[in-house]
């Protein structure tokens, strides 16, 4: 079975960074195509041929889109209300279809729609609020989420139905998918009408599935068009190699690390762990004069006390019990390059009085040896700690805090840059497919809703996590993401992220109702108007927004 694609629509393209725009885009894209290649043949083809063509595009829609039942429904001259199926596709264990079917006895609320060309489209079982004859008719062959379109030409009457069913899963319909394959129905419809009606009026009907195939052709070569654009778009971001996002937040910052990187100004990386602090100091050191030298790291956490003077400045041989040759500090080996400093809120007091040297003078002795040794290098230092506080309890030097903060950057946290999770999520899905050797069809809109609204205590590197493991235990195509428990402990999460997790949890539990005794509304003791605003304010889309439902 193939994986259901991930799809968006214009409206989601704001909200959707461009690398996880190309990832949707190529299943876009194949799919655009497919309907391109369906719609051209059956351009000039003969009456004969129209039936097993209808079938064998069914198929093709099926197994692309990863569902499991398609069906075309005709009325006949005869017997008005009886419909009969003359165009299936269906998986082999699925339950088989009656020859005929009386659309008032089976589904009469869907037959009604239908017959006043409306679209019938619903991601789940939710029919049942609607009518329960047509809800127990599809719960009797299985379906689970299905899509009907009407089948008519010109001003004449509904002639027919085509349909789209999922039986293994409930699935989301998209607008953007569902106009497509409204076009595809129309094709059928043009087809068939040159066999239903007077052969006069077959020229007619050949021209409008001429214009129904140029239509589909436009679409497919505008979503060509803005696939090589995107393309492009990726090129630029490769500037940053691993730093993957292009949110506000986030050009600030590559802002800042194109200013400072030529000057060799010493810089003051801030922000939580996980951000990402190593990575811009890579891109200032990449982009800066002394880029053909490796920058030299020293994770002064890592480092007991005992052993990061000896690290720091080198040593010589038998400068203390235990050394017995001579080390080149790692301050030596930075010389004419950059020494990055990671949490260096961490360093003891009497190693910051060394290190103040380094960074005022250039100068230093290894352990063990009285000569000055000079050296030429350029400091970037990075912390989770808020220095400016430390220097008031007396755990970090003033005058060495001033000699650090001289160009600030502040790495902002994940949850203030949600619109970089989807972009982060195609990069690290990439990289662990490529390692284990699986393939995976992307994320869905709801999973993405979830990861974004996440809060991301551990940031970047927490996601990361998250995903290796998710790739880890997926056995098939389909992500099998499963999001930590977001920690209660206070400071983890902001009001507004409560809010906005509270507001999610009502809607999934509605199923993204939201107006009613059974909404999400009543359940958070507010008035549906109250919640639509709360919704626009948190940019929490509605259910129409989300599924692309018409009808």
């Amino acid at each position: 079975m193939v994986a259901q694609p991930t799809w968006i629509g214009e409206a989601e393209k704001e909200t959707m960074t461009n690398c996880s725009l190309i990832l949707v885009n190529d299943e876009q894209l194949a799919f655009e195509t497919l309907l391109a290649d369906l719609s051209a043949g059956f351009v000039g083809l003969s009456a004969g041929q129209v039936d097993s063509k209808i079938q064998d595009a069914q198929r093709r829609v099926c197994e692309c889109l990863g569902i499991e039942h398609s069906v075309l429904w005709q009325s006949t001259d005869t017997e008005p209300g009886i419909l009969l199926p003359t165009h299936l596709y269906r998986e082999p264990s699925l339950p088989a279809r009656p020859d005929r079917m009386d659309g008032d006895a089976y589904f009469p609320w869907a037959e009604r729609k239908l017959r006043n060309r409306e679209i019938v489209c619903f991601p789940n079982n939710a029919v049942a609020a609607y009518e329960a004859t047509t809800d127990k008719t599809w719960q009797g062959y299985g379906i689970k989420s299905t899509l009907a379109f009407p089948l008519w030409v010109e001003d004449g009457p509904v002639f027919g139905a085509l349909s789209f069913d999922a039986t293994t899963d409930e699935r989301d319909w998209p607008e953007i998918l569902v106009k497509r394959l409204q076009l595809l129905a129309q094709v059928f419809a043009n087809a068939l009408a040159r066999k239903r009606f007077d052969i006069s009026e077959a020229q007619r009907y050949q021209e409008k599935l001429q214009k129904s195939y140029e239509e589909i052709l436009q679409l497919k070569e505008k979503l060509q068009a803005e696939s090589d654009y995107l393309q492009e778009e990726i090129k630029e971001i490769g500037r940053y190699e691993e730093i993957v996002g292009q949110s506000g937040a986030l050009r600030e910052v590559l802002q800042k690390v194109e200013q400072v990187a030529q000057t060799g100004s010493i810089v003051l990386i801030t922000g939580e762990s996980g951000t990402g602090k190593e990575l811009i100091a890579r891109a200032i050191h990449e982009r800066s004069k002394r880029k053909d030298r490796a920058m030299v790291k020293v994770d002064c956490a890592s480092l007991p006390s005992s052993l990061i003077e000896s690290e720091l400045f080198g040593r010589e041989k038998g400068a203390y019990t235990g050394a017995l040759s001579k080390q080149i500090g790692r301050i030596e080996s930075a010389d004419g390059s950059t020494l990055f400093l990671d949490e260096i809120g961490e360093l003891g007091v009497e190693v910051q009085a060394k290190l103040l040297r380094v960074v005022q003078d250039g100068e230093f002795e290894r352990l063990g040896n009285t000569k000055t040794i000079h050296v030429n290098l350029r400091i970037i230092a990075a912390t989770h700690r808020d220095l400016a506080e430390r220097v008031k309890n007396g755990t970090f030097r003033e005058d060495l805090f001033y000699r650090l903060n001289v160009f600030p950057i502040n790495v902002p946290p994940l949850r203030e840059r949600p619109e970089d999770i989807p972009l982060l999520v195609v990069a690290f899905l990439r990289e662990f497919e490529k390692k284990m050797g699986k393939t995976i069809r992307g994320v869905t809109s709801r999973m993405m809703d979830e990861l974004k609204f996440y809060p991301w205590p551990g940031n970047i590197r927490e996601l990361r996590n998250v995903i290796e493991r998710a790739v880890i235990i997926t056995t098939g195509e389909r992500l099998n993401l499963q999001l930590p428990k977001a920690s209660n402990a206070p400071g983890m999460r902001t009001l507004k992220e409560a809010e906005i997790q509270h507001i999610l949890s009502a809607l999934e539990k509605t199923r993204w109702r939201i107006k009613g005794p059974v909404g999400a509304a009543m359940i958070l003791g507010m008035k549906p108007s109250t919640l639509y605003a709360k919704m626009r304010l948190f940019h929490i889309p509605t259910r129409h927004e989300k599924s692309g439902l018409v009808a």
